[in-house]
C-alpha cells in the first residue's frame, strides 16, 4: 500500500512539473504585459494554423497535443518572434520583460536552453556577425532542430536570401538527420528554385484548389501572372495577399493569380480565403512544405512568388510586397 501511495505521489509530482505524454505545454510570466494576447504557429505542423495565447495578469499557459518534436514560433504584438521547441510530455517556460523582448528566456528542455544561450550571444552581435554564427551553429550541430530554424530565418526567409548557401546547409542537416523530412524537402525545393531562373518559361504544374477546381500553368492567361505562397501564420505573406486583392480589383483579369497556402489545415485556409474575399485559386493540401506544387514551380520561401508575363516567361521572383506592387504597375501601365 505504501509503495502504491509513493508511486501515485511521484506520478502527481511528475505530471505537475511537465505536460502529460502526448502534449506540449508553453507557460510563463511577462513583466510589463498585464493583459492581452499574442500568437503562436508551427513551421512544421505542430499545430495546424495560427493560434492565440491569452495573457492574464502577466501569466499565460498554452497546451497542445503533440507526438513528434515540433518547432513553434511565438509572435508578439510588435511582430517580433520567439522560437520554442516542443517535445511530447515537456513544458517550456518563458520569462522576461515585455519591454525587452530580445532578452526573454525560454527554458525547460535542452533545445530551448541552447536556443536561449544562442539568442543571448546573438544580441551582442551585428547582423552580419549573427548570420556567421548561425552558419557556424548549423555546421557544428546539423541534427539539432535549432539548425533548421536558423537556416530558414537567416538564409531563406530574410531580406536577402542566400539560396546557394542555404542549399549546402540544408544538405548538411539532411545528412546528419536522415529522418528530417523538412530539411530534405527544403533541399529539394531550393534545388528546383535554382534551376528555374528569371527568363525561363514557367514550368508545367497541376494541382487542385480548395474548391475542387483543377489548376495548371495554362490558367495563367493575364498580361501579368503571379504564383505566390502564403499562410495564416505569416504576416508578410498576408500583406501580399491583401495587396494582390487590391490590384486584382483595380486591373481585373489583366492579373491572373494562383496562391499556394502552406497552412496545415485546409479548413483554416478556406476560412481565411472566404473572410478575405479571395476570388482566385488557392491551392492547399494541408501538407505545408510537402506540397508537390512547390517543387514543380521552384518556390522555397514564404512569402515567395514568381511573376510571369503574358507568354508565361518569368520576369521576376521572390519580390517583397512593395516591389511586387511596383512590378504590377510597371507591367500594366
Amino acid at each position: 500500500m505504501k509503495k502504491f501511495i509513493g508511486y501515485t505521489l511521484l506520478t502527481l509530482i511528475l505530471v505537475s512539473c511537465g505536460a502529460e505524454s502526448g502534449h506540449f505545454r508553453i507557460k510563463g510570466r511577462l513583466r510589463n504585459f498585464n493583459q492581452g494576447e499574442f500568437f503562436v504557429y508551427s513551421i512544421d505542423g505542430g499545430i495546424p494554423a495560427l493560434d492565440t495565447i491569452r495573457v492574464n495578469q502577466g501569466r499565460f499557459e498554452y497546451d497542445t497535443r503533440i507526438e513528434d518534436p515540433a518547432t513553434f514560433v511565438i509572435i508578439f504584438p510588435n511582430f517580433s518572434e520567439l522560437p520554442v521547441f516542443g517535445e511530447s510530455g515537456a513544458t517550456a517556460t518563458i520569462e522576461g520583460d515585455a519591454s525587452h523582448l530580445k532578452e526573454i528566456e525560454v527554458s525547460g528542455t535542452n533545445n530551448n536552453d541552447d536556443m536561449t544561450k544562442w539568442r543571448e550571444m546573438a544580441n551582442r552581435l551585428t547582423p552580419p556577425e549573427v548570420k556567421k554564427e548561425a552558419e557556424k551553429y548549423i555546421k557544428e550541430k546539423p541534427a539539432s532542430p535549432i539548425s533548421a530554424y536558423l537556416l530558414r530565418k537567416y538564409f531563406i526567409d530574410c531580406q536577402q536570401p542566400d539560396y546557394k548557401k542555404a542549399s549546402l546547409l540544408a544538405k548538411a542537416i539532411e545528412t546528419a538527420d536522415k529522418e528530417n523530412l523538412q530539411a530534405s524537402l527544403l533541399a529539394k525545393n531550393i534545388a528546383s528554385q535554382q534551376n528555374i531562373q528569371i527568363g525561363d518559361k514557367l514550368p508545367k504544374f497541376s494541382a487542385v484548389d480548395i474548391n475542387g477546381k483543377k489548376v495548371s500553368e495554362k490558367d495563367l492567361k493575364g498580361k501579368i501572372n503571379i504564383i505566390n505562397t502564403w499562410a495564416s501564420w505569416n504576416y508578410d505573406s498576408q500583406s501580399i495577399q491583401r495587396m494582390l486583392k487590391r490590384k486584382r480589383k483595380e486591373y481585373g483579369n489583366k492579373i491572373c493569380i494562383v496562391s499556394i497556402c502552406l497552412d496545415a489545415s485546409i479548413k483554416e485556409c478556406r476560412r481565411r480565403a472566404e473572410n478575405d474575399s479571395i476570388d482566385w485559386s488557392n491551392v492547399c493540401n494541408g501538407n505545408m512544405w510537402k506540397s508537390p506544387i512547390l517543387k514543380a514551380v521552384g518556390i522555397a520561401t514564404i512569402p515567395g512568388n514568381i511573376v510571369c508575363d503574358e507568354s508565361r516567361k518569368i520576369i521576376a521572383r521572390d519580390l517583397k510586397a512593395d516591389k511586387l506592387e511596383e512590378k504590377i504597375k510597371e507591367t500594366l501601365k
